[in-house]
């Protein structure tokens, strides 16, 4: 049973409710997983897994249909009110679970806010929270696309959870062999072979055991982080706005951020999943764009320069 009243989420359960709730919502034809193949590109001592896509009509249909709205002056906000089929949970008095509709990832959860709260507003000690109460549940990565121009897809505010691992061979986290030797718990640091400025931090305990804890603790990491990389930090209390768009990664043993400077590189968007060692693109073109440049190339032209 949970200590904080604040948090509503059985422990134990998140899991269960995960695989039942994607199970309902294919069978309805709620969520509308895209297909894909995938391949490995090598470069800079890392073997990127890079997904290619089919099957994206809808979600660009639905993209289409939103962005008509909102010239309009009708602004459709997927997650408020959310769409109940891709309902998991009420994780806290503050945030909830949903499937993402248009998942790529398997069993990718989404942690959204109950009221609205922009995309580009910093993140706040209730967001970590909620993450870690999910993140106790099982091995994922969270990630957090700070703005637009960090790969952020909708403007109400929305972590997100991919279970691990993230490649179906090599590494639990494809870029994370960069990461060997690097920083030290509890203080910022960066990993010598990343060729962009970010910040790095090894946690000094998982979360599994006090999530709550670890949500204090990392929110203060996160502070610390943004202001290494040379960004505003958030209030103790309410909400701020970021001062420039980044990308944040979290497991249970570190924590990565990365200031961008664009969304794409040349076609092909990237988000935090690609500072991961992880990407996506849309056609075979595309495919050939990272294979001729290289991924490392790729996310350091959409980071800034060290």
């Amino acid at each position: 049973m949970n200590r904080d009243p604040r948090i509503l989420l059985q422990k134990g359960t998140l899991w269960e409710k995960i695989v039942t709730k994607t199970e309902e919502s294919l069978k309805i034809g709620a969520q509308l997983p895209i297909p894909t193949a995938y391949e490995f590109i090598e470069d800079a001592g890392i073997r990127f897994f890079v997904r290619i896509l089919s099957g994206l009509q809808q979600k660009d249909e639905d993209r289409l249909k939103r962005q008509e709205s909102s010239s309009s002056g009708k602004t459709i906000n997927p997650f408020l009110p959310y769409e109940k089929a891709l309902y998991v949970a009420d994780i806290s008095d503050t945030h909830v679970a949903l499937l993402n509709k248009f998942n790529v990832v398997e069993n990718h959860l989404l942690i959204i806010t109950r009221r609205f709260e922009d995309q580009e507003t910093l993140l706040t000690l209730r967001d970590f929270e909620a993450l870690w109460v999910c993140m106790a549940e099982y091995n994922a990565l969270g990630f957090y696309n700070g703005g637009e121009a960090a790969g952020a897809s909708q403007p109400h505010k929305h972590l997100q959870m991919a279970p691990l691992p993230l490649a179906p061979e090599g590494p639990v986290i494809p870029l994370e062999p960069f990461f060997e030797g690097a920083g030290s718990k509890g203080s910022t640091g960066t990993i010598p072979r990343l060729p962009f400025v970010h910040g790095f931090i090894r946690l000094e305990h998982n979360g599994i055991d006090s999530p709550i804890d670890a949500a204090r603790n990392s929110f203060v990491l996160y502070g610390n982080m943004l202001k290494h990389v040379g960004l505003e930090t958030p209030e103790t209390e309410g909400t701020k706005r970021q001062s420039s768009p980044y990308c944040l990664l979290i497991t249970r043993e570190w924590m990565l951020l990365v200031p961008r400077s664009r969304e794409f590189f040349n076609s092909i968007s990237i988000n935090s999943l690609g500072f991961a060692g992880a990407l996506l693109v849309r056609n075979g073109e595309q495919m050939n764009i990272l294979k001729k440049h290289g991924p490392m190339t790729a996310l350091k032209s959409v980071a800034l320069p060290s």
